[in-house]
């Protein structure tokens, strides 16, 4: 008899990776990259030409999506490296909890979801001052790696042109 025998599939997931592996030579300017184990938009690239012992060499300079937080890495041209599954959706926001939970609506399937925190960065303080003026905003989610975060908002005009 196999393991599977039980029927219990509750740890199963989709199957789909959160990276894939692409050539370092490859990889171009505002694209995505892991380095050092952080989902990163690639903000400088140089190329370092074959030396006396083999490979020529990439230097990466990316910017973490999440953070914003600077990192490096060299990489032979040749090998491959991994790049993130990035998505970005965006949502309305309909409410901000009192501990700081949003309640987001997926515009095209309407379906809710209150599992994120308001960020604590400079959008953070956007996104409420503007939800307190009574606003309607709209919030860009960037999902990478088992992880999202609200990355941008902008007040949602397309309510104010339907009247």
């Amino acid at each position: 008899m196999t393991d599977f025998e039980d029927g219990d599939f509750a740890g199963a997931h989709s199957g789909a990776s959160e990276t894939y592996p692409m050539q370092c030579s490859s990889l171009r300017k505002n694209g995505h990259v892991m380095i050092k184990g952080h989902p990163c938009k690639i903000v400088e690239m140089n190329f370092s030409k074959t030396g006396k012992h083999g490979h020529a060499k990439v230097h990466l300079v990316g910017l973490d999506i999440f953070t914003g937080k600077k990192c490096e890495d060299i990489c032979p041209s040749t090998h491959n490296m991994d790049v993130p599954n990035v998505k970005r959706e965006d949502y309305q926001l309909l409410d901000v909890s009192n501990d700081g939970y949003l309640t987001l609506m997926n515009e095209t399937t309407k379906e809710l979801r209150e599992d994120l925190k308001l960020p604590d960065d400079e959008v953070g303080l956007q996104l409420k001052s503007d939800f307190g003026a009574g606003k309607d905003i709209l919030c860009t989610v960037l999902k990478a790696c088992a992880e999202e975060v609200v990355v941008a908002i902008k007040i949602n005009t397309a309510l104010d042109k339907a009247n």
